[in-house]
């Protein structure tokens, strides 16, 4: 068990050799994402602009146009939210090589509550011309993404959970943008997740198999691109698909999923997310549970869109 925030601080400290001009930027938060890990090793290369996300990410579009590789860490809550204008205006426009570490997403924050919960990140920057979405699910697929983030050409913003996670991985791992990751194959229902709820879904998995019902599960890990051929691939043998996501039901990788089978492969479809609300402060299970992420929740609706097909 491994939160993808301690894997990202080890894993741009350790490769941060590879790329001398690399630099780590960071707004006061460096001990919570884990930014801290690369300051201590790598203060040259390293800069704390303070709680002010706005003029990091500022700052990161002005590097990146002088010819650094700038990697922009803070809370999702702040990195999608506080500092949209910034990201978009000044990183994505010019498509500036700025990655965004942003850490702490989803109801998974638990205690911290709504003002953290950031349930909006994906669909706001997903929306964004030129920018790549990913959402990692354990520690090694996390470290491949960071790793393959610094080798993408352009802004890249990058999910990464606070919570602990088992490994769904085995090394070597190769983390591709664009593509999805079959994790379990089933034949009466394809259950697509991404980030800690991919867990959830394998989990899930192994309940419903109980019932015989065999469950296809997805790791889509990258949110844009976004890996059309796995999903129509999966639909096609399944003939229906369920999307879990620690994220509003709107605009996230439901909506992407939506998208996709609509226009080449319309199969009965359920997107599970938050339902247009906020967050609130809880134990994280707990709060699954209160928001339509809980095991018997899931199984039903499951139960519910089989008998759709």
């Amino acid at each position: 068990m491994k939160a993808p925030r301690d894997v990202f601080g080890e894993t741009i400290t350790a490769i941060s050799d590879d790329y001398p001009n690399l630099v780590v930027l960071c707004a006061d938060l460096a001990a919570a994402t884990k930014a801290g890990v690369f300051a201590v090793q790598h203060p040259e290369k390293y800069l704390n602009v303070g709680i002010c996300e706005q003029n990091m990410m500022s700052v990161a579009a002005g590097l990146a146009s002088e010819g650094f590789i700038v990697c922009a860490s803070t809370f999702a809550v702040f990195a999608a939210g506080r500092a949209f204008d910034q990201v978009r205006q000044s990183i994505a426009f010019d498509s500036y090589n700025v990655k965004i570490a942003a850490t702490h997403p989803g109801l998974a924050v638990g205690a911290d509550g709504a003002i953290h919960q950031c349930l909006e990140d994906i669909a706001l920057m997903r929306s964004i011309p030129n920018m790549t979405v990913l959402c990692p699910s354990d520690e090694i697929s996390t470290a491949e993404a960071v790793k393959t983030a610094l080798q993408t050409p352009g802004p890249v913003y990058i999910r990464i959970g606070r919570a602990e996670l088992p490994k769904l991985y085995t090394t070597p791992f190769r983390f591709e943008v664009g593509r999805s990751y079959v994790l379990r194959e089933g034949r009466d229902i394809t259950l697509a997740a991404c980030g800690i709820m991919t867990y959830r879904a394998l989990l899930l998995a192994d309940k419903l198999a109980q019932k015989n019902i065999f469950c296809e599960v997805l790791d889509c890990s990258s949110i844009k691109p976004f890996d059309t051929k796995t999903l129509i691939q999966s639909a096609k043998k399944t003939g229906c698909v369920m999307t879990v996501e620690d994220h509003s039901r709107f605009g996230g990788l439901g909506s992407c999923v939506a998208e996709v089978l609509a226009e080449q492969y319309p199969v009965p479809l359920k997107i599970i997310g938050t339902n247009d609300c906020f967050g609130e402060s809880g134990d994280r299970e707990t709060l699954f549970d209160a928001y339509g992420f809980g095991f018997d929740d899931l199984t039903a609706q499951v139960e519910a869109l089989i008998k759709k097909k």
